[in-house]
C-alpha cells in the first residue's frame, strides 16, 4: 500500500506542476536546454518575480533543480527522463483528443 501512496503523491506533484500554463512553458523551455532565470523571464515574457514563484513550485515538486554557475544559478530539469515524459504525455493527449469519446465534449466543453 505504501508504494501506491507514493505513486499517487508523485503523480499529484506532477499534476500540480502541469496545472499552470506558465509552469508548462517553463518545463518545455527547460526540456530544450538549461536556462538562467533572467533569460527564462525574457523568453516567456513574464516578470522575474512571477517566474521565481513558478520556479519555486517546480523545485518543490522535484521537477527542476538549480545548478550554481559562478555567482549565477541555472535551472534545468531534475532528470532528462522528464523531457521524454513531457513528450510522451503530450503525444498521448493529442492521440486521445483525436478520438474524443466524451459524449458531453461538444455541449459541456469539458474535453476540448
Amino acid at each position: 500500500m505504501l508504494t501506491v501512496a507514493c505513486d499517487i503523491e508523485v503523480l499529484a506533484r506532477f499534476g500540480r506542476a502541469l496545472a499552470d500554463p506558465i509552469r508548462c512553458r517553463i518545463l518545455l523551455a527547460l526540456r530544450e536546454a538549461p536556462a538562467y532565470p533572467a533569460d527564462l523571464a525574457d523568453t516567456l515574457g513574464i516578470s522575474r518575480t512571477r517566474l521565481s514563484n513558478h520556479l519555486a513550485c517546480l523545485r518543490d515538486c522535484g521537477l527542476v533543480v538549480t545548478v550554481p554557475v559562478g555567482r549565477r544559478t541555472r535551472y534545468e530539469l531534475a532528470d532528462e527522463r522528464l523531457g521524454h515524459a513531457l513528450d510522451d504525455l503530450r503525444n498521448a493527449v493529442v492521440a486521445v483528443e483525436t478520438d474524443r469519446t466524451c459524449a458531453e465534449a461538444d455541449e459541456e466543453g469539458c474535453c476540448s
